[in-house]
């Protein structure tokens, strides 16, 4: 279970810092329109990568697609259904899988070398609990899950987009928010982090708008604690601060 400190003045922070790609595209969600991206990278899996990958990615990956997701069935149990949102290479995904067998933990990742490490180590740790989307987060949100479906989401480190003129690509603005707030279950919880001053007040500022979402006041049915990353423990050391941002779906 995770503390329920309010953390959603955009000034608190702490110090920690992770990596990963937010799912978005350029040709936006049908119910909810933007012009977010993220940023195209490619890279070839290794022999030993790709040997992974044909083993594991039938039974526990799924490419992005219109076919709603029974996630009880996915996992073969039912059990609250976690979601994160660019994933990286997993470091963070399977580390709180571990700390977290409860839980049915999904993470949607666009980089497939990133996919691949995640498979790796999933392989390697004997995890259970993780299930893997390829492809745009906000088409797994609006065409892939189903209302109230989901007991947390979870955003580490989006893209921010520094450029003024960029701001539209953002993730996590208005719609996402409202979209959001509609897959969590009553009394759910969205946690974000960010290591972007900016970005984070522009998150605090949305996130705080929507209606169906309030600063965190209840005991959280997950926890709010992040591993300490490779990339993480490098910020550290030039004093890189996080703000972390937590709301919980108003309980009815």
């Amino acid at each position: 279970m995770g503390d329920n400190r309010p953390v959603n003045d955009a000034r608190s922070t702490t110090q920690h810092l992770d990596s990963g790609d937010t799912g978005a595209t350029e040709r936006g969600s049908r119910l909810y329109p933007r012009v977010t991206s993220f940023r195209s990278r490619r890279g070839a899996l290794t022999d030993a990568q790709q040997t992974t990958w044909d083993s594991l990615w039938p039974r526990i990956g799924r490419d992005v697609g219109d076919d709603k997701v029974d996630i009880d069935a996915w996992f073969g149990r039912e059990a609250p259904a976690i979601l994160e949102i660019g994933s990286g290479t997993g470091t963070a995904t399977t580390s709180m899988a571990k700390a977290e067998p409860h839980v049915n933990l999904m993470a949607v990742e666009v980089y497939r070398p990133g996919l691949a490490q995640t498979l790796q180590q999933i392989e390697r740790d004997e995890i259970d609990n993780i299930r893997l989307f390829r492809g745009d987060a906000m088409d797994v949100l609006e065409n892939m899950l189903t209302s109230e479906s989901l007991t947390g989401v979870r955003v580490f480190f989006p893209d921010p987009w520094p450029k003024v003129r960029h701001h539209k690509r953002r993730l996590l603005q208005g719609p996402t928010f409202a979209m959001i707030a509609d897959r969590l279950k009553p009394g759910g919880v969205l946690h974000v982090a960010t290591d972007h001053a900016e970005y984070a007040e522009w998150i605090a500022e949305a996130g705080n708008a929507e209606p169906g979402l309030s600063v965190l006041d209840w005991e959280s049915p997950m926890t709010h604690e992040r591993p300490v990353t490779k990339f993480e423990g490098k910020a550290q050391l030039v004093g890189s601060s996080v703000t972390e941002l937590i709301w919980g779906k108003n309980p009815r």
